[in-house]
């Protein structure tokens, strides 16, 4: 590119119709000219061929992302990672801000993507390591999309539970149970104080425990737990599966007696999610396997706020993320930004419960409630509940216990000399991540 071309793929603010633009930050390492690689980081997502030859017109003030920020280091090491076919030159770290006209695709999730984190991020000329940390969405493009449909105040209302955390169980063991004795581990968790008794993300509609057998004996569960606690339950069943069954799917599940649904939005896609919101009678309830390809590494792919956002974005209710401690390999920090996403205000698009998850029982539930300083979260135990010492019913009974505790400003150990469910847990479950100091 030439210096005037260069030029005509940065701007500031002040030249532009905010409305008309996603804001994009990212992070990028480069060979050569930041202000280079920046235009043509900006011109790969738009419009890389700006004008005919020989026509005497000019695309850019229209269709060309525009780079509003950039900020560049040098990098005397090198890349931080060895990049076999990297450009040669001197190497900077730099952090953009580009601002990308939403007219080039529309309120569609599969093209934003396409735009946003495609080609023409991840093989723009001289940035052979980038990531995608944050995206902004102005007022008029989010009146295009619906959003939750129950959000974090409806499902509160649901299950009227307020000013505490919702509490989720994962049916364990996850794979291998029929439906009978699956649903009879979800009833005792039910009756031991669990808000929410959920399918494994792994476990599908397979012969050995049909999904419309399963939701029926969870349903029917669900209701003798709601009649013997007074509380209303949910069933989380998941129906991820191929895109063409997802409304079906739902359909069978909800008729069987699932009062809320899981599908694991990567592998699913959020188009296909989006589809499902607008045909769904209940909440939804994202999970996240395939995130940590995009997100593991911090120099590289997509920030999982992003991926949070946009979940949201499509109508998920709730978003169970990676939460806290050494298992999930998540920066506290990150764990913090996508709950944020979850939360802060975002237009018309309703708040939607986040729920960090990974190792969790009554002996970590202090450490995540301190970390976010809020009820306002999901708290996901498996093996904290459906491998207490006491079983289900005594893990779901540990759990509450903890919160009471929490609640009262009652130390856990002091609470536990006089409730044994919770002394059970905190003896049986290692807590790596109980101090809220803890990485």
């Amino acid at each position: 590119m030439t210096p005037d071309d260069i030029a005509g793929f940065f701007a500031t603010r002040a030249d532009l119709n905010l409305d008309d633009y996603i804001e994009l930050d990212f992070t990028f390492e480069c060979a050569g000219d930041p202000r280079a690689a920046a235009a043509h980081l900006a011109s790969e997502q738009s419009t890389a061929q700006w004008r005919r030859v020989g026509v005497d017109e000019d695309f850019r003030p229209r269709f060309a992302a525009k780079v509003i920020d950039l900020r560049a280091e040098p990098q005397p090491i090198g890349f931080s990672v060895p990049v076999a076919c990297a450009a040669p030159g001197e190497v900077f770290s730099c952090r953009a801000t580009i601002a990308h006209p939403h007219g080039n695709f529309g309120p569609r999730i599969p093209n934003l993507l396409s735009a946003v984190c495609g080609e023409g991020v991840f093989f723009a000329p001289g940035i052979p390591l980038i990531r995608l940390e944050d995206i902004r969405f102005p007022l008029p493009y989010l009146a295009a999309f619906e959003g939750p449909q129950f959000g974090l105040a409806g499902l509160r209302e649901q299950l009227k539970a307020f000013d505490r955390p919702i509490f989720f169980g994962v049916i364990k063991p996850n794979i291998g149970l029929p439906a009978a004795p699956f649903a009879e581990l979800g009833y005792e968790s039910w009756l031991g104080g669990l808000d929410i008794a959920k399918d494994d993300e792994m476990l599908a509609d397979i012969p050995w425990c049909p999904l419309k057998e399963r939701a029926a004996a969870l349903g029917a569960a669900r209701c003798r737990a709601e009649q013997e606690t007074d509380t209303p339950k949910i069933y989380l069943a998941n129906i991820t599966d191929e895109v063409d069954r997802l409304a079906d799917l739902h359909d069978l599940a909800v008729a069987a007696g699932a009062n809320a649904l899981l599908v694991n939005a990567m592998p699913v896609g959020l188009s296909g999610v989006r589809m499902l919101r607008r045909h769904a009678e209940v909440p939804l309830v994202a999970h996240f396997p395939f995130i940590a390809a995009f997100s593991r590494l911090a120099g590289y792919g997509i920030h999982s706020r992003v991926l949070t956002r946009l979940q949201r974005l499509a109508g998920f209710d709730v978003v169970i993320m990676p939460g806290f401690g050494p298992r999930m390999m998540t920066p506290e920090r990150e764990v913090l930004d996508c709950v944020r996403a979850c939360l802060e205000p975002m237009g018309p698009i309703k708040p939607c419960l986040p729920v960090p998850g990974g190792s969790d029982s009554a002996a970590t539930l202090e450490g995540v409630y301190r970390r976010l300083g809020s009820a306002d979260f999901g708290f996901v135990p498996g093996r904290g509940v459906f491998g207490h010492p006491m079983g289900p019913r005594g893990g779901a009974a540990s759990i509450r216990q903890a919160w009471e505790a929490i609640a009262g400003g009652i130390p856990l150990d002091r609470h536990a000399a006089t409730h044994p469910e919770l002394q059970a847990a905190l003896a049986a479950f290692a807590a790596p991540h109980t101090s809220p100091r803890a990485a």
